[in-house]
């Protein structure tokens, strides 16, 4: 049932990209109705800044309106898009020097902290274990908790991953591979406790 909603949403992802492409503004406003949200909290994991985020985000889907004629039909949106204000962060850093001095997209820290509270509730967890959970996943490495934040968050697979990433799929496949290794080695309690955040890799 899962895979049959997210094959819908793929398709009509797929659907809105071509009418875009074509001129057509409800498509456009659907589309950006559709992910706004998703940005700006993946471009806030990144930044403090949070105006700053909202016009990273405002300014992809510019661009995208401005230059759709020019745009590959083929394209995953979610994936597209969120690897669009990724670069356009890493530029916005490369300009105003607000974040860090870095010029490179791998330096940039992603900030965002998990929380799978709401997942595990259902399955009647004490607090004190869902906190502890959270700090397993929260000590990861940035790369390692920004691969991870976009296969579970966002169901991502793993050539999507890379191309937001910016590497090849051996690299991504192995972030998501090494925060695995690294959950199961520092989380302490029983493996039960990972089923919600193991069968979104699958």
């Amino acid at each position: 049932m899962k895979n049959q909603i997210l094959n819908k949403t793929l398709l009509d992802d797929n659907e809105l990209w071509i009418e875009l492409k074509a001129g057509d503004e409800k498509a456009f406003s659907t589309l950006f109705k559709r992910y706004y949200s998703y940005l700006i909290q993946y471009g806030n994991s990144f930044s403090p800044f949070s105006e700053k985020i909202q016009d990273c985000v405002q300014d992809v889907f510019t661009d995208i309106w401005v230059y759709r004629n020019s745009l590959s039909d083929t394209v995953v949106v979610k994936a597209y898009l969120l690897s669009s204000v990724r670069k356009r962060i890493v530029r916005l850093q490369e300009r105003d020097r607000v974040f860090n001095k870095s010029k490179s997209v791998d330096a940039i820290a992603f900030l965002f902290d998990f929380s799978i509270e709401q997942q595990l509730i259902s399955d009647e967890l004490t607090a004190g274990k869902v906190t502890q959970l959270n700090k397993v996943l929260n000590v990861l490495p940035a790369r390692q908790k920004e691969a991870l934040y976009l296969r579970y968050h966002h169901g991502l697979n793993v050539d999507e991953i890379a191309a937001i990433l910016s590497v090849n799929y051996q690299s991504a496949n192995n972030l998501l591979h090494r925060a695995l290794v690294n959950i199961r080695k520092e989380w302490k309690g029983t493996f039960i406790l990972l089923i919600p955040l193991l069968t979104n890799w699958v």
